[in-house]
């Protein structure tokens, strides 16, 4: 059986990303991961864009008081996932910044992975 094309909502924001890279949907716990050369950066789940929070970027985040990917509303845990603010969701020249900085912090993630399993 062949995978369901992604939604309207993320084939429209893969397009608005694409000069980062080749942004692939892949679908995942009721959601999906975007995701450059295999690496994750943003997740949408409830057709609501998250991108990867590292303490490089993440003060970004928390000044405008945008809060943290709670997978599970009624429980207090959240996912180092971010949304950037609404007005970036509309205008590709300001949503590039945001979606840049989630790329940024899942090449630090993959380059402390890597880091870490040579120590090994």
């Amino acid at each position: 059986m062949p995978a369901r094309p992604p939604s309207d909502y993320v084939a429209n924001l893969c397009e608005m990303m694409a000069s980062l890279g080749d942004v692939r949907a892949r679908r995942m716990f009721g959601g999906y991961g975007l995701s450059i050369d295999g690496l994750t950066f943003a997740l949408v789940a409830d057709e609501t864009l998250y991108f990867k929070a590292d303490d490089v970027n993440r003060g970004s985040f928390a000044t405008l008081g945008l809060e943290p990917f709670r997978p599970m509303p009624d429980k207090p845990t959240t996912l180092s996932y971010y949304p950037p603010p609404d007005s970036a969701l509309d205008d590709r020249e300001e949503l590039l910044p945001w979606a840049r900085s989630g790329f940024e912090a899942a090449l630090r993630a993959a380059a402390k992975k890597a880091a870490k399993a040579g120590r090994k």
